[in-house]
């Protein structure tokens, strides 16, 4: 008996040969074909690797909005969108009917309870307290004395001893050890020492990168496939339970220290009536006396959760920006020669002088081309390149899409830094004046063109934070030393959510007074 015999079978061999057929010959653009029964996902499998460009170039074709069709039943159906109306719209204007939803904290269920996994009066509780915390003058007092610590007793003498060995050296590595101390100690008054001379393997510090290589995958890849993987506890998915578990294996103890110190009243007099352990401690409280009370569990869990996504924050997004920063000024050197003269001129100091004075937080807001430039690193690579989002009601965007509750919208960050309609022509390019007003301050650009930090409601509190942190960093290394990268290696952005450069950055370092 022939297959032809069964007609079902042979309609569907003719439709994919048909498929298969008209698009090799004709096809010449970035869109994935619309295959039978499976969509356009084979596009997408194909250039995984890829990701961020490739939905760059598909918005670029497609006028800034893009729908996916997923295999059948698989419920993939997406909508892709670079569009700042409906960037605007999803994020601002009409907030309220795109929470995070029930399939987006399934995604990310390793942040838990935690500020970007929640909605509703529990997300309103965690904004008021670190809100609150964030704006205490001992916090301020406390991020400087710590990010200065780092700098002087972990950065500098990594720099000095790899200057005077010439070693070669992962400069990403260096960045993402720097910002782990850094919150660490920060948040829980725990220093890991993971940015010491001989790069101690300090297991929770690598887990952040596994953590978020996995998360990318769950948004397009069909869910019944990744949770397969995760029962199976193979691939990304057993990276992702490893990483959990290495992320359990360092909080709660490091926690339960902190609790210890507490009660038994052994803290700086400086911290006395400062303390975010104790002020996060409060918030459950406030959690569990309202509606909220049924979706949390034990204060330790979710102060693991707090912590874990104030970690995420500090940790990820200023080492990619320091890493993509220094990998720019390595193609520009008149952009760093100009940053150089600005440090040196705003911060007073002699030609043959080197920068050793921790420079306070005013000093900082006048190294106005350096935080120009690191706009620029923000744009063209956002650390967190794209953002998942669903509407709880039927809604029709700006663009005139029609989304429903079951419709998947992701925003790409990535590709909104590379329009010529919002940046112009030279888009692609390194140019820190195009942050500089003709008064010479920073030039305010609205978060639905620049959202590196988010927008609306969500935008990111640590913001400022944030600049004040990497632009000590920069000036540090900027004006002490010369950084060299290696020309032979391959530059690109993993295809994950939190961004980094796939391979590192390979690089030497010469000290400013030696050449």
């Amino acid at each position: 008996m022939g297959i032809l015999e069964y007609p079902l079978i042979s309609l569907i061999i003719l439709c994919i040969t048909y498929w298969y057929f008209k698009n090799k010959c004709t096809k010449s653009s970035s869109v994935p074909t619309n295959w039978p029964l499976v969509g356009m996902l084979p596009g997408i499998i194909r250039n995984a690797h890829r990701v961020h460009e490739y939905l760059t170039s598909i918005l670029l074709e497609t006028g800034y909005n893009f729908e996916f069709h997923g295999p059948v039943f698989a419920n993939m159906n997406m909508l892709f969108t670079c569009d700042p109306a409906n960037i605007h719209h999803i994020l601002s204007r009409n907030f309220s009917n795109y929470p995070k939803g029930p399939e987006f904290r399934e995604i990310f269920d390793i942040l838990g309870n935690g500020i970007f996994n929640v909605d509703s009066e529990l997300w309103e509780i965690h904004r008021k307290t670190t809100m609150s915390l964030m704006n205490h003058a001992k916090f301020q007092k406390l991020l400087e004395r710590n990010a200065w610590d780092t700098i002087v007793k972990g950065l500098v003498p990594i720099l000095d001893t790899f200057a005077e060995q010439d070693i070669l050296f992962d400069l990403q590595d260096i960045f993402q050890r720097f910002t782990f101390d850094t919150i660490s100690k920060l948040l829980l008054d725990h220093d890991p020492k993971s940015l010491s001379i001989n790069l101690p393997h300090v297991p929770c510090e690598k887990a952040f990168n596994d953590a978020v290589d996995a998360v990318l995958y769950r948004h397009v890849l069909p869910k019944c496939y990744w949770k397969l993987h995760k029962w199976l506890q193979v691939g990304k998915e057993k990276n992702l339970m490893k990483a959990c578990e290495a992320f359990d294996q360092f909080l709660y103890p490091v926690m339960s220290k902190k609790h210890e110190k507490l009660m038994n009243n052994d803290i700086k007099d400086e911290d006395h009536d400062f303390d975010l352990l104790t002020d996060y401690v409060k918030a459950y409280n406030q959690c569990t006396n309202g509606d909220n009370a049924s979706k949390l569990s034990s204060v330790q869990e979710f102060l693991r959760d707090t912590f874990l996504n104030l970690m995420f924050a500090g940790r990820d997004t200023t080492s990619t920006t320091l890493t993509c920063f220094f990998w720019l000024l390595a193609k520009n050197p008149l952009v760093e020669k100009k940053i150089r003269e600005e440090i040196q001129q705003q911060l007073h100091l002699k030609e043959d002088e080197n920068l050793k004075s921790l420079f306070d937080i005013e000093e900082t807001r006048k190294l106005v081309y350096l935080h120009g430039a690191f706009c620029e690193a923000l744009r063209l690579f956002p650390p967190v390149a794209i953002n998942h989002k669903a509407p709880a009601e039927l809604d029709v965007l700006p663009s005139g899409h029609r989304v429903s509750p079951n419709t998947k919208i992701l925003l790409s960050f990535y590709t909104m830094g590379r329009m010529e309609a919002l940046w112009g022509k030279d888009c692609l390019e390194f140019k820190p004046e195009r942050w500089i007003s003709e008064q010479g301050g920073i030039k305010h650009e609205p978060s639905y063109k620049f959202p590196a930090f988010n927008a609306g409601p969500r935008t990111c509190l640590g913001k400022e934070m944030t600049f004040i942190q990497m632009k000590r960093v920069a000036a540090t290394i900027i004006y002490n030393y010369q950084i060299q990268i290696v020309e032979a290696q391959t530059i690109s952005p993993t295809a994950t959510v939190v961004i980094r450069m796939t391979n590192g950055l390979k690089a030497r370092v010469v000290k400013r007074a030696s050449l």
